[in-house]
């Protein structure tokens, strides 16, 4: 196979004695951090345009070299794992939940390299480190302001598929909502598909035309259909706010930096990286923030929003985290 490797970010990186045999050879002959990253779906996509950014961020700091592929197909993703582990890079980033078990194996067979996925499973062994998206804080904010602005009492959502990572953020844009508007309903759709805006859009009209007045957006192209029928929107992962001025009222970001940055610190520190680096994208870390347009949304709505950020943001209070597919 030949790795679609369109473009390489460059950086050199402080030099690092790692605890572990095989990570002592491995840096001690590149003295640098390089991170391959093997992306499912194009870099435009927006849940990989997130990490895509982070990782040029860091290369341009001087943390970490880049380079990766993307339109990675499931049936190749092994190879390209391999391919990269075998030309040296010091860490393979990807996304296994398609390919859960190919994954691990891959780790298993290059025990000198550290592994980084997004994926519904746990660590495994010393190399084998796994993350979880979790900008739900921020969809439970942005809920609290989409609560009081329906006329409807509807509100809907579109996601890709109906795993964890998906369904705990759809059901932390509702808990937000409840909070403010008991009177709530919900409708929600899954387009079976991680980029496809089109179908996405069409999940959107549906539902607005089933009386949904705004959106949460898990997916590219709900904005779309909440644009061509003239309701409001929320975007997730990225800002949709320029793209969709009159539509995109506020947006649950994620930012992938800090778990970047708690990896690459446990590789330079020679820690192993067999463990969950979920927790850095949670808000007191940085690795989620609500955006919002303020003459969008009610004035008398943002104080009770703010106050539930500070609280989040304390420890003071922990939004929930359901995984169960949304009724």
């Amino acid at each position: 196979m030949t790795l679609k490797t369109n473009r390489r970010s460059l950086m050199i990186g402080a030099a690092a004695t790692l605890a572990l045999p095989a990570y002592i050879r491995r840096v001690n002959a590149q003295s640098v951090t390089k991170v391959a990253g093997v992306h499912a779906s194009p870099v435009e996509n927006a849940w990989n345009s997130r990490i895509h950014l982070a990782m040029q961020q860091a290369a341009e700091a001087g943390l970490i070299e880049y380079e990766f592929s993307e339109g990675v197909a499931a049936t190749d993703y092994p190879r390209a794992m391999r391919e990269y582990a075998e030309s040296g890079v010091g860490l393979v980033w990807g996304e296994s939940y398609a390919v859960e078990r190919e994954a691990r194996e891959v780790a298993a067979d290059y025990p000198d390299t550290a592994f980084l996925m997004g994926s519904s499973g746990g660590p495994e062994g010393d190399n084998f480190g796994v993350f979880g998206t979790r900008n739900h804080e921020a969809a439970y904010l942005a809920g609290m302001l989409a609560g009081t602005m329906s006329e409807s009492n509807v509100f809907g959502s579109v996601g890709g598929y109906p795993i964890p990572e998906v369904n705990l953020l759809i059901n932390a844009f509702r808990a937000g909502v409840s909070e403010v508007n008991p009177e709530a309903s919900f409708l929600n759709g899954f387009i079976g598909a991680w980029f496809d805006p089109a179908r996405a859009q069409e999940a959107a009209i549906a539902q607005i035309d089933a009386g949904a007045d705004i959106l949460f957006g898990e997916r590219i192209g709900t904005a779309d259909g909440a644009q061509a029928r003239g309701v409001k929107a929320i975007g997730s992962l990225i800002d949709y706010t320029p793209r969709y001025p009159e539509t995109v009222f506020a947006n649950a970001i994620w930012n992938y930096g800090p778990t970047i940055e708690a990896i690459v610190a446990d590789i330079q520190a020679g820690n192993p990286v067999g463990k969950d680096y979920t927790e850095f994208s949670f808000m007191e870390h940085g690795g989620n923030e609500l955006i919002y347009v303020a003459d969008m949304v009610p004035a008398d709505a943002i104080p009770a929003m703010e106050a539930r950020q500070a609280a989040i943001q304390s420890g003071e209070f922990e939004v929930p985290i359901d995984n169960n597919e949304p009724a």
